[in-house]
């Protein structure tokens, strides 16, 4: 059987499981007696032999058996989840995530896991106890083993059975018997009818068990369990897939006559009328609730084909700004009441594809947990890690760029911010460190912050740094404030390690943070208290792909300016201007702002005339204003983004463009990278 178009279900499900047993072992790793921790490792791991046999990977079915002996006597007590057996049981998790990636990226070959199954046959027969534990064992299932099927006594129908059945015979259904064997071995019955519930369910209806539905959910049978099947599909076609689920076999298959059952009598049980009406009540809740699950289940979809509908709404919200245009230009009035249909069709549209492409950040922070234990391991720091507002939605598009800068942040506070152990009781601090990741919704924005109680920033060794590296010079070094102190560390190449390790000292690192957070429209801030802790704070927008902004104009050119970076606008007079050391300013309510005209900014032609008033767009850049001087404000808009292209891509003060109601091509400013 041609297994490869279940390989996307496989690799996803796969990956659902990994992270599963990433969590557990690290909850395992905290609370070693924790037997919901173990049963929920065994099913992640038992599951993932089965699934992984069914589709031919021997070498995962194989290492994952050898761990599932480990938790299996790990769950009876038999062995204890010491530091060794957990970061052995790590290391088969890393090797299956190689693994599973190879057969994600058409690179896989046979992994030789012989020495992880060492070490585990090493941890299973130093802690063996021998147990004299009398087992009634049943035969294995063999290939080609089978049984006859007697219909006498093996199910009970009622009248409500019957009409379902004579119904789905007079729509060319055929009504199947099949008699399921499990293999003895078989730690999760359950999970096994459960599987074999899914495969048939595919192409046909199951409208009779034995043991009944609820004994074969909670495991409560032997080796086997009969079932009755309404279906078009092929009976050698269903037993050929029962038979691909791992520890399951079709012990016979046989075609029920119905009038042969009726004729009999001996399968059908007489009951009286408020019994079949019970049952018939009991049968239609069971399809309502059947019904109802089915309206919340869920679907996976390719990301590119959100981003294709997500182009087509742009498209739309475009053409929707041309209609208004047309209809203002030539005061066709009929076509307003049309517009404001489609303002409103493309307003709700946008809503849910925005809704649609949101997705919890969770995704990202769970890869973290396992990170950090790793890494404060390799350091040799204690280290309690909390996540906070893991449920928080970012835009996919986000959500994917988002992971890199997190991982940096976090080395960096687990390297330079956290100190050893021994330093901290020494400052009077507890043993273990505390290091906080949190999410959080602000308006449009969404804020993340990563958070230590370490040593803070030494701003002395910041400086002494720069100069060292010739980042900055002495004359400037002594002008510099706190806060533009702690700002030397997004320079490209700064780095306060001494010495290169696995993990800092080549001077990759913030900078690199702050360039990946600015191409997303966002922005980084640092608040450091020394002996106390660090916060790096990131900004980002919720969504890259349609946003508000505010048009303005300069020189007869009509440029876009992000909302999210707009405070306020008002309008001065060539008076209200002063100079401070060859910088134009005005006083905004107490405050010095620093003036710039846009024109000059964007290198456009400069004439020197001046009208009397001028518009200014005070802008914030990190935790400063920035009044940006322009001719005209046209308004409010919705705009759509598009990229520039490769050869236009990383100009400094252009975000990319839009196509404007009129069919002309408008820039977007980005306010981060235009000074």
């Amino acid at each position: 059987m041609d297994m490869s178009q279940y390989l996307d279900v496989f690799l996803e499900e796969s990956k659902d499981h990994l992270r599963n047993l990433n969590a557990s072992l690290l909850n395992l790793e905290k609370n070693p007696r924790d037997n919901a921790g173990l049963n929920e490792i065994f099913r992640a791991a038992h599951t993932l032999k089965g699934m992984s046999s069914t589709m031919g990977f021997n070498d995962l079915a194989d290492l994952t058996h050898h761990m599932e002996n480990v938790l299996s006597d790990l769950k009876e007590g038999l062995l204890e989840a010491n530091s060794y057996v957990v970061d052995t049981l790590f290391e088969c998790v890393d090797r299956l995530q190689i693994i599973i990636d190879g057969i994600e990226s058409g690179t896989r070959v046979d992994a030789d896991n012989s020495e992880l199954i060492m070490k585990l046959e090493t941890i299973k027969s130093g802690n063996y106890e021998a147990a004299a534990v009398l087992e009634n064992e049943l035969p294995t299932i063999e290939p080609g083993e089978s049984t006859s099927i007697n219909d006498d006594n093996v199910f009970s129908f009622n009248e409500y059975d019957i009409t379902v059945m004579k119904e789905a015979l007079s729509n060319g259904y055929s009504i199947l018997h099949f008699k399921i064997g499990i293999d003895p071995d078989c730690m999760m019955k359950a999970v096994r009818a459960f599987m074999v519930f899914k495969t048939l369910e595919e192409d046909g209806e199951i409208i009779k068990t034995n043991p009944s539905a609820q004994d074969l959910d909670e495991g409560k049978f032997d080796k086997e369990f009969d079932l009755v099947l309404l279906t078009r599909a092929d009976v050698s076609n269903l037993a050929d897939r029962i038979n691909n689920v791992s520890e399951v076999k079709v012990m016979a298959s046989k075609t029920l006559n119905l009038d042969a059952l009726l004729t009999s009598g001996t399968s059908l049980r007489t009951e009286n009328k408020s019994e079949v009406a019970s049952s018939a009540a009991t049968a239609n809740d069971a399809d309502n609730n059947k019904k109802a699950h089915k309206i919340k289940q869920t679907v996976r979809v390719d990301i590119d084909r959100l981003d294709n509908l997500m182009n087509l709404v742009g498209e739309l919200v475009m053409h929707k700004g041309r209609l208004e245009q047309i209809g203002a230009t030539h005061k066709v009035t009929d076509l307003n009441e049309t517009i404001e249909q489609i303002d409103r069709i493309s307003t709700d549209l946008q809503s849910v594809v925005m809704k649609v492409r949101m997705v919890p950040i969770e995704q990202v922070f769970n890869r973290f947990p396992r990170m950090v234990r790793d890494l404060a391991k390799e350091l040799d720091k204690e280290v309690d890690f909390l996540i906070e507002g893991k449920e928080t939605e970012l835009d996919r598009t986000v959500i994917d760029e988002i992971g890199d800068p997190l991982v940096h942040l976090l080395r960096n506070a687990l390297d330079h911010g956290l100190e050893s152990s021994s330093e901290r009781v020494a400052k009077g601090k507890p043993r273990q460190g505390n290091l906080i990741l949190r999410a959080r919704h602000e308006g449009n924005n969404v804020y993340i912050e990563v958070e230590d109680d370490g040593a803070g920033i030494d701003q002395d060794k910041v400086i002494g740094k720069a100069l060292e590296k010739g980042l900055i010079t002495a004359k400037e070094a002594e002008n510099l404030t706190r806060e533009e102190s702690i700002n030397l560390l997004f320079l490209p190449g700064f780095s306060t390690a001494n010495n290169v390790t696995d993990v800092s000292g080549r001077g990759v690192g913030l900078d690199v943070v702050k360039t990946k957070i600015e191409s997303l429209n966002g922005e980084i801030n640092v608040d450091s208290r020394p002996g106390q802790g660090t916060m790096f704070r990131i900004k980002l927008p919720l969504t890259l792909a349609i946003i508000q902004a505010l048009m303005v104009s300069v020189k007869d050119e009509i440029y876009a300016i992000p909302l999210t970076s707009v405070d306020e606008t008002t309008m001065i007079t060539k008076q209200d201007i002063k100079m401070i050391q060859s910088q134009e300013v005005i006083m905004l309510r107490g405050n010095v702002l620093p003036l710039f005209r846009l024109a000059r900014l964007i290198d456009l032609p400069d004439d020197l005339t001046e009208d009397a008033e001028m518009y200014v767009v005070v802008v914030r850049k990190g935790d400063r204003q920035i009044g940006l001087v322009v001719d005209t404000l046209i308004g409010q808009q919705e705009i759509v983004i598009k990229a520039l292209g490769k050869i236009l891509a990383g100009i400094s003060g252009i975000a990319g463009a839009i196509v404007a109601g009129d069919g002309n091509v408008r820039l977007i400013l980005d306010i981060t990278t235009l000074f």
